[in-house]
């Protein structure tokens, strides 16, 4: 199979899709792979490590587009990319579709199959591909809650583990996934009071096993949300129903109740965000100000460490790319798991979540392979 990889084009976005050593994987397996001029520069991969590792450089993405069977990316193609894209072309990325309705309907008039990293599940339902990202996320969520909490940055001007004969800040981590537990950890390496929150229980349990003192982890629900949000000082949103828009857990008037100069980070942002005032930032403009609240909302946090970032997501996303370039779309959809990444076929929608999101029609997979 021939395989493109596509450079980012979103602002501050630093990643790619694979490293030099992914790409002498690629090559190992029979595949030819090109790759856009000064893709992984901003991840300090020059053009002539990918060269020496065996791929062709090509200028510009269109040429990228028109030659590739499969094309890798870490975000969702643009605008100025939707007039390349072929039919029956695999798009191999993050899509994040039930958030952006334009979006959807770009890639299905394009007539290509969109498999999304963050919808792929393992044998025990886990996300694989979407993990490592939401491990950064998440250890960034805590990282940059902590800097615009001081006075500097707007914020309350306080230190998340405080100082000998001062408290320490309140944190609330509204998930227990991946990104809330690696978010409760960093806070509570810090030294904050840490709570998280969950409505699973075996989920409340495991935390509690592993967590550290200064983190209780408490079953969610409205009535307690409303009561907790008034006296944290930071809050991470790390919610997920994987595939679909993020539940709207924070709402305005919850929110005016929240103490000013705090902050919350909506790590859920790519879904459409899990608070009610969140809007898309980004990391040149990352932070915005409602009722006093400080609100960082970027939709690529990993892209601000990119060089931790693409080594994480290569390594989680070789080896279903191999597969795909192996054995083919179709083929590798007999893995159920590996199915539900399959978002669109042509002008069809096969994702539910999806589906549901925009009100469209649903088509089961197995009727298209």
């Amino acid at each position: 199979m021939i395989v493109g990889i596509l450079k980012e084009i979103k602002p501050q976005e630093n990643r790619v899709c694979m490293t030099p050593s992914g790409v002498d994987m690629m090559k190992a397996s029979g595949h030819t792979v090109y790759i856009e001029k000064n893709a992984g520069v901003g991840s300090g991969f020059e053009d002539s490590q990918y060269t020496e590792a065996g791929a062709a450089i090509l200028d510009t993405p269109k040429e990228v587009y028109a030659i590739s069977d499969m094309v890798m990316h870490v975000k969702e193609p643009q605008p100025s990319e939707f007039g390349f894209i072929k039919e029956g072309q695999i798009v191999f990325t993050y899509l994040h579709l039930a958030a952006d309705k334009e979006l959807t309907l770009a890639l299905l008039k394009t007539g290509s199959i969109g498999i999304a990293y963050e919808t792929i599940e393992d044998h025990s339902g886990g996300l694989p591909l979407l993990s490592p990202m939401s491990e950064v996320a998440g250890r960034l969520a805590t990282q940059q809650g902590a800097k615009y909490l001081e006075r500097t940055f707007g914020g309350r001007g306080c230190l998340l583990g405080g100082v000998t004969g001062t408290p320490s800040a309140n944190v609330l981590v509204m998930g227990g996934g991946v990104v809330g537990i690696h978010a409760a950890q960093v806070a509570c390496g810090m030294g904050a009071n840490v709570t998280i929150l969950d409505m699973n229980i075996d989920r409340l349990r495991y935390l509690s096993e592993i967590m550290p003192a200064n983190c209780q982890a408490l079953m969610s629900s409205p009535a307690l949300t409303k009561e907790l949000v008034k006296t944290s000082d930071l809050v991470v949103g790390a919610v997920l129903v994987a595939g679909a828009k993020a539940p709207k857990l924070i709402t305005r008037d919850m929110l005016s109740t929240m103490k000013k100069g705090c902050v919350i980070v909506d790590v859920a942002i790519d879904q459409g965000g899990c608070f009610e005032t969140s809007k898309p930032t980004t990391h040149g403009d990352p932070v915005f100000e409602v009722d006093g609240v400080i609100h960082y909302c970027v939709a690529n946090m990993p892209g601000a460490v990119p060089l931790t970032s693409t080594i994480a997501l290569t390594n989680a996303t070789l080896p279903y790319a191999l597969k795909i370039a192996n054995n083919g779309w179709k083929s590798v959809c007999e893995d159920e798991g590996f199915a539900k990444g399959v978002n669109y076929v042509g002008n069809e929608v096969v994702c539910k979540p999806v589906a549901d999101a925009f009100k469209m029609k649903y088509t089961a997979i197995d009727s298209l392979i």
